[in-house]
């Protein structure tokens, strides 16, 4: 099979990395990729991956080549393409494409859209409120207490969102992004949901439509800095499995949430075909939704496909052809740590184009692998190329091996002003 990968993050250079492994991958490009992508080999033949000098954003282009080439599959990463449209663009000219269409893909391009959804369809979430102007939206968060998540409605690259505890915090979030656009176009409307409080995990699923797979559980790191402080950013870290559920309860929280999902979605006449994430609070009142996204999370995608056995060419074409209820998903029972090396700066301004060197020192540990997320070369050197530049991942039989691990790696590495949390998978510890 020749097989095309959009995108050019970590997200995209994990789900390369495993792609390349299946005994089906002929031929497989990336596009654009990045300088971590461009050195993947295929298991079936020791071809390398093709990196394609093509915004994942610029769709005639990518029709233009997937016209040329003739892709057998095309895996579409980020949420942007999706929500506008690249799968209905690639299935009208007769490719097969993974990832929801555009009205699946909602879900997470609308907040507005995927609470009132919850709301209709009786999945469990927080009270909120959605407004189209400020004044209203702050006698709502007054009407709170000031305890809100205050997040603009549109894609925001998983920053948009701004976490308050007063009514001035709440105030001033509002200004930031209705008055003073700080995520641009994304924040002409906000959801408000009352602040809920208690541990966080990340769930996925892989569906085809019809049936959803449940992924084990796994914790994302938010907050910028050591102990959940700081500002939300688009991760920094994440590790599975997450011990706050045990399989029995994991089970159960899915169902909870993907069954009455599933039938919202065939009530409304929405076909999802990919992977859908939902945000989950686990409160003392129950699970609650935070928000959905329809796609693999970053870093979420380099703990999980370091874990995963099953073959996943096979498993994103039964979630396109709608045999996933034949399929069953294999994991290792290693537990797998990523920690994200960010520019200085990040999630704020930052610069770009700082040598990076001990990458290959580190990927040569033993079940370490450095997915490259914001990286480019200059002048025959990797150099940072964005906010969130490599995720160091290692898988260990232990949750702590695994952790250490990973720490050893980030250790042999070096960029200036490179920045990264040191309490990743701390709170499961802490309960281990």
């Amino acid at each position: 099979m020749k097989i095309l990968v959009i995108g050019s993050g970590g997200r995209e250079h994990a789900l390369v990395w495993k792609l390349a492994q299946s005994p089906l991958a002929a031929r497989m490009w990336c596009a654009p990729g990045n300088a971590g992508i461009v050195g993947e080999r295929l298991a079936k033949n020791g071809s390398p991956v093709e990196c394609v000098p093509v915004s994942a954003e610029d769709f005639e282009a990518l029709l233009d080549f997937a016209r040329r080439e003739k892709p057998d599959l095309t895996v579409v990463g980020p949420d942007n393409p999706l929500a506008a449209g690249i799968v209905d663009l690639f299935q009208a000219n007769g490719f097969k494409i993974w990832g929801p269409n555009r009205k699946a893909a909602q879900f997470e391009a609308s907040k507005a859209f995927s609470q009132d959804f919850m709301e209709r369809h009786g999945i469990p979430t927080a009270q909120s409120g959605t407004f189209n102007e400020p004044v209203a939206a702050k006698k709502f968060a007054a009407a709170l207490g000031g305890r809100c998540a205050v997040k603009a409605d549109g894609l925001a690259l998983g920053k948009g969102v701004l976490l308050t505890t007063n009514v001035a915090e709440a105030e001033q979030a509002i200004d930031e992004i209705m008055v003073s656009k700080a995520f641009g176009a994304a924040g002409q409307r906000v959801v408000i949901q009352e602040l809920l409080e208690g541990m966080e995990i990340s769930l996925h699923a892989l569906c085809d439509g019809k049936v959803t797979k449940l992924f084990p559980a796994a914790q994302d790191h938010k907050r910028a800095l050591d102990g959940d402080a700081g500002v939300n950013t688009g991760g920094m870290g994440t590790y599975s499995p997450a011990p706050f559920l045990a399989d029995a309860q994991l089970a159960e929280l899915g169902a909870a949430i993907l069954q009455p999902w599933l039938r919202g979605c065939a009530a409304d006449g929405i076909d999802f075909r990919g992977l859908i994430y939902p945000g989950v609070m686990l409160t003392k009142s129950g699970p609650k939704v935070l928000e959905f996204n329809a796609r693999f999370g970053d870093p979420e995608t380099q703990v999980y496909l370091t874990r995963l056995e099953s073959d996943l060419v096979e498993l994103m074409l039964a979630s396109c052809e709608g045999r996933l209820a034949d399929i069953e998903l294999k994991w290792s029972a290693h537990a797998s740590v990523c920690v994200v090396m960010a520019s200085g700066g990040y999630p704020g301004s930052y610069p770009k184009g700082k040598v990076i060197t001990g990458i290959e020192a580190a990927d040569a540990l033993p079940a370490t692998k450095v997915f490259h997320a914001g990286t480019a070369f200059k002048d025959g050197r990797v150099v940072t190329n964005g906010g969130r530049v490599l995720g160091v991942t290692a898988w260990r039989p232990t949750l702590m091996e695994a952790r250490d691990a990973a720490y050893a790696a980030v250790e042999k590495i070096r960029f200036e002003g490179a920045q990264f949390r040191r309490d990743i998978a701390a709170k499961a510890l802490r309960v281990g």
